[in-house]
């Protein structure tokens, strides 16, 4: 979105009673959802005089997933203060447009609040959004007071939700801000030690890729990976098909390895086939995780890939290092992604 202040210079002309220069939306610019989950659709006459937080998300990505113990921890606390909160589920990957998926990740990470299925991305081009996640605050006159892209600066979003709240009219509300503690993919991410970038496994957006031969598009090939690997770098090993999207592995075997500096590792992952599952094996440094396995891996680094979403593959203790990560597939049809970090 345009025409976003620095919070700086928001909370000065807040505290000045001055008129943002910040465009003016319509009340409810959500006519081009293709869905619903937790709530009718919502007209104008539903969201006016309102204060909204409008949050863009899609569910296989790790930032929009730790940044909703606030959204969901601001919904329930300043809801009877005539709070509005909207999840707006942009997809990223061609899987997240399944309502289905939807539902089910919405459950799984008990997001309680209205969310509005954007699968066409039409409410995303209402807001001129480019950001997973996004929060954008409207106040209770429909105008667009400020818009906060990833991670963070969560106490200044919700002193900014309070202030809002009490130019509608509310009483102001005092005393600590929330603290949630996100658990498993929610948790907060460990930025000290976080020196790999999320890394995409189809030929559209994949970068430091080291395979011997480089890629090959949209079709079956062999391919080999180095001995050694540069820091996030990564290679496929075995038969391997890279579309622009994702990669589907041909055969039991296939590998995926990653020369990676974080605390966490996920990657995300499906099945080729709907209702299918695929085996998989980790490693780091050759070996087997044991404590250091993510939520979706035991100790021996053994999971399953059952549905199309982002899995925890590794959730490391300090100190943090360098390692080499690899995954083998134990079945044919895995599609993997994209390489996400914490």
């Amino acid at each position: 979105m345009k025409h976003i202040l620095p919070f700086a210079l928001l909370s000065a002309a807040l505290a000045a009673g001055l008129a943002m220069p910040v465009r003016a939306a319509a009340v409810a610019p959500f006519d081009g959802a293709t869905g619903w989950l937790n709530t009718r659709p919502f007209t104008d006459a539903d969201l006016r005089g309102k204060v909204i937080v409008v949050n863009f998300w899609t569910y296989s990505c790790i930032n929009s997933l730790r940044q909703v113990p606030y959204v969901r921890a601001w919904a329930d606390k300043y809801k009877s203060q005539g709070l509005v909160v909207i999840g707006v589920h942009s997809p990223e990957f061609g899987f997240e447009r399944d309502a289905t998926n939807i539902q089910r990740a919405v459950k799984e990470y008990d997001v309680n609040y209205p969310v509005a299925i954007d699968s066409d991305h039409r409410v995303w081009d209402t807001f001129n959004n480019e950001y997973w996640p996004a929060l954008y605050f409207i106040d209770a006159k429909g105008t667009v007071r400020h818009a906060e892209f990833g991670e963070g600066n969560y106490d200044k979003s919700e002193l900014l939700i309070r202030q809002l709240l009490a130019e509608a009219g509310n009483k102001p509300m005092e005393g600590a801000l929330v603290d949630p503690a996100g658990q498993g993919a929610e948790a907060p991410a460990d930025t000290d030690d976080e020196r790999s970038p999320e890394t995409y496994t189809g030929y559209g957006r994949t970068e430091q890729f080291a395979s011997a031969g480089g890629v090959v598009q949209d079709q079956m090939n062999a391919y080999s990976a180095p001995k050694a690997l540069q820091l996030n770098h990564w290679a496929l090993a075995g038969n391997w098909r890279m579309g622009r999207e994702y990669a589907t592995s041909g055969g039991a075997g296939s590998k995926i390895v990653y020369r990676f500096h974080a605390r966490d590792l996920h990657l995300v992952l499906g099945p080729s086939v709907n209702g299918a599952s695929v085996r998989f094996r980790v490693t780091i440094d050759g070996k087997a995780p044991g404590s250091a396995h993510g939520v979706d891996t035991d100790a021996q680094g053994s999971g399953t890939i059952d549905q199309p979403r982002m899995y925890q593959l590794i959730r490391q203790t300090l100190p943090i290092t360098d390692h080499v990560f690899t995954i083998e597939f134990l079945d044919p049809g895995a599609q993997a992604y994209s390489f996400t970090f914490g």
